[in-house]
């Protein structure tokens, strides 16, 4: 009899385990593979810190392809404090922003968006 209880225990253990380590294994995989990356270049019009617990930096990007024409917003998180800082101090300057696109993630626990800044670059002529 305490065989077959160490036996249900044990399945019931390995059903409950298996999931959440494979829901942890999917979401490591969606953080570190790049769907896409690239490059996009425009004004910064906003960052924000967001999020009750998980806490990132949410921004957006105005891209102005000619004068004359309606201007495009680009939504981004920015994930790393470092990044955040390098943009706040960009903020009304022309900048690229350089990201990755991670597609699949499960919340908004790790942004709002799936486009992840991980540079930025000043295209400002004066400095």
């Amino acid at each position: 009899m305490l065989a077959r209880i160490k036996k249900i225990i044990k399945y019931f253990v390995l059903l409950l385990v298996m999931p959440i380590a494979l829901f942890m294994l999917y979401i490591w995989a969606a953080l570190n593979w790049a769907y896409s990356s690239g490059e996009r270049a425009g004004y910064v019009q906003k960052l924000s810190q967001k999020g009750w617990v998980c806490k990132t930096y949410e921004g957006e990007l105005i891209l102005v392809s000619m004068p004359g024409t309606q201007a495009e917003k680009f939504f981004f998180t920015a994930k790393n404090k470092t990044v955040a800082e390098k943009i706040n101090e960009t903020i009304g300057q022309r900048v690229r922003l350089i990201y990755e696109e991670h597609r699949g993630l499960p919340t908004t626990c790790f942004g709002d968006t799936g486009y992840f800044v991980t540079d930025v670059h000043s295209l400002d002529q004066q400095q």
